[in-house]
């Protein structure tokens, strides 16, 4: 396809696409789908290489968030049987990354619930990048606690944090259909502010909430714009007890074409499959890794993921390998420039959503243990949506 290769060409020389090129990629027909899959991947291996990036999700402080974003489990009026803590110790959340970290993640990402950190939260936060650091030598830490007041990005910075996660979520045009008790421009401003602090600004997108093709590509080419160093690509989990709990429209296939578009608009930036994709992906999760070059590894934040040991399997069994600590992530000429951290920028945490995916305690791809039941193609798969009842916040050891 004459598209394919222009795209290919674009993202080698990191030239933007042309809108209507991004759409037509979206457009792309099943029968295309390898050859999009192919072209992404070519551009994917020459600013990455095989290497996957792991991330560790800590979830702070979980549910009774006063906002009321609708894909999120920990909204306000959410009735979704979900953990909810208030936040959790230095120490408890520095075994919870040690667990993380011993399953090959190189980043924590530390998440609270809320609209924003007082200052008293950030000193919470500041000490638990402490406590974290002082036990294990070289981990980034990125903290992801809503929307930055004056001073607090500095503050962090200080502290040791490396980098600062706040999605975009959808378009700016339909932000006010997801969200009302804040605006896109306010998620804007926090991301600014990450960046102007020296931190490895980290922000993404949901998929999956009814949006057009137009507001995934509008979303994407804002974040582009934005000029993060890594762009999270959530796929709505539709909790039940949230205004989404219908909002089933996505196929491997949809997902597969998002995260490729992403990847032509963004070619250099690490783009990492976050929330979802065990639900969305299935069995599809290996190839999607020819597109993204980061993945989370073990559960999210309210909700399950694919077993530790099995996200490792599929990362070597799909050809690629885990990035080594020492490892610099970014392209020579974005580590250069100062994102953040430097040598191991931008891999981010993913915002409040607490988007996850089953519990698949038996170790494959996404279901409960033994035979995952028949389930017609395109209908929800609501059986892979499991409330995390495991790691920080309760007794049982993490999935890492």
């Amino acid at each position: 396809m004459d598209l394919l290769n222009t795209l290919v060409d674009k993202g080698l020389r990191r030239e933007l696409p042309t809108r209507e090129e991004a759409l037509a990629v979206l457009a792309t027909s099943d029968d295309e789908l390898l050859d999009v899959v192919a072209a992404a991947g070519k551009v994917r291996r020459h600013w990455f290489g095989r290497r996957v990036k792991l991330n560790y999700l800590v979830n702070l402080k979980s549910g009774l968030c006063p906002e009321d974003c609708s894909y999120c489990s920990q909204r306000l009026g959410s009735k979704a049987d979900i953990l909810k803590y208030t936040w959790l110790k230095p120490d408890e959340a520095s075994q919870a990354a040690a667990a993380g970290l011993a399953g090959g993640a190189k980043r924590v990402c530390l998440v609270a619930s809320g609209r924003g950190p007082t200052d008293r939260d950030v000193d919470r936060v500041s000490e638990t990048i402490k406590a974290i650091k002082d036990q294990n030598e070289g981990v980034e830490v990125c903290a992801c606690l809503g929307l930055l007041s004056d001073g607090q990005a500095e503050r962090l910075r200080e502290a040791g944090a490396d980098a600062y996660n706040h999605n975009l979520n959808t378009s700016e045009g339909t932000y006010g259909d997801i969200t009302t008790t804040h605006t896109y421009a306010d998620r804007v401003d926090t991301v600014q502010k990450a960046h102007a602090a020296g931190l490895s600004a980290c922000s993404g997108l949901i998929a999956g909430m009814g949006e057009s093709d137009e507001d995934l590509v509008d979303v994407v080419y804002s974040l582009r714009e934005l000029d993060p160093d890594s762009v999270p690509v959530n796929f709505l989990i539709p909790f039940e007890g949230t205004p989404l709990a219908k909002e089933w429209n996505l196929t491997p296939q949809r997902c597969l074409r998002i995260l490729a578009m992403v990847r032509f608009v963004c070619p250099d930036v690490e783009v990492r499959i976050a929330g979802g994709r065990e639900v969305h992906l299935r069995s599809m999760q290996p190839l999607a890794l020819n597109l993204a070059n980061s993945i989370f590894l073990g559960d999210y934040l309210t909700s399950e993921g694919q077993a530790g040991k099995a996200d490792l399997e599929m990362i070597a069994d799909a050809g690629f390998e885990v990035e080594g600590a020492g490892e610099v992530t970014l392209p020579e000429h974005r580590a250069a420039a100062g994102g953040g951290c430097g040598s191991h920028a931008g891999a981010g945490c993913g915002s409040h959503e607490g988007a996850g995916c089953g519990s698949h305690e038996g170790g494959g791809v996404c279901g409960t243990a033994g035979t995952a039941p028949e389930v017609p193609a395109n209908e929800p798969r609501t059986d892979l949506v499991a409330v995390r009842r495991r790691g920080a916040g309760t007794d049982l050891a993490p999935n890492a």
